[in-house]
């Protein structure tokens, strides 16, 4: 008997899609709101990852603000209002992403999304991508109550998409894919052009690429091993 096809999870911000300018952005308009300054985009972007409540705390604490849970709940709710009216303004999948897709798609690879977005944003940034039927399953931190790097949300999604753990390959950017497929006892490929605080090298995923073009040998020769 033939093996399923391998699944492929992909996180989304900085590993498909480059989401950092439109939240960068977002970040910034609802600061200046508050009358805060603007951040640098690198400065943010590095904080780019675990979801937008935890970009916005670290955003108050970089600015040596003091606040509470309910300064971060006002926040996050103009946060959110503001990224969905922008999502896509000037978000892009990275280069080579549509190609890599049909490469691995034409020898059986299916494709789901792990992400901390939230789903229905994930959903619409997709959806305006032109992205969206390209995947099995879009999970997000809200889809199942539970978020990476909590092998969980992994497993959930993996069953959502009708895949098994033993023929799936995680894709992501940060510390924090890298755990969650460790935690999964999943392969890991990680893209060096994303959003982390620290070389992915450092992190010792089973494959590192520089660009989308190296994704399906890099797939290729873990499907082999699992």
């Amino acid at each position: 008997m033939m093996p399923p096809a391998p699944l492929i999870v992909f996180d989304l911000d900085g590993t498909l899609v480059d989401t950092a300018p439109d939240l960068v952005a977002t970040l910034n308009a609802i600061f200046v709101v508050e009358g805060l300054r603007a951040m640098p985009f690198d400065a943010v972007r590095a904080m780019i990852g675990r979801g937008a409540r935890p970009m916005i705390e670290r955003g108050l604490t970089a600015q040596g603000q003091l606040f509470d849970s309910e300064d971060v709940d006002r926040l996050y709710a103009a946060y959110i209002d503001h990224y969905a009216a922008h999502i896509a303004d000037q978000s892009r999948p990275f280069p080579g992403v549509d190609a890599a897709l049909d490469a691995l798609s034409e020898r059986g690879c299916r494709f789901a999304v792990c992400t901390n977005k939230l789903e229905w944003l994930s959903l619409r940034l997709l959806d305006a991508l032109g992205l969206s039927a390209r995947f099995d399953a879009v999970c997000g931190q809200d889809t199942f109550g539970v978020q990476k790097p909590n092998p969980e949300v992994l497993y959930k999604t993996i069953a959502k998409a009708r895949g098994r753990a033993d023929r799936t390959i995680m894709v992501g950017d940060s510390a924090t894919d890298i755990a969650t497929a460790r935690a999964a006892d999943v392969p890991v490929i990680a893209v060096d052009f994303g959003y982390t605080e620290m070389p992915v090298a450092t992190l010792n995923p089973d494959r590192v690429i520089n660009h989308f073009d190296h994704l399906p040998m890099a797939v290729f020769d873990l499907v082999e091993r699992i």
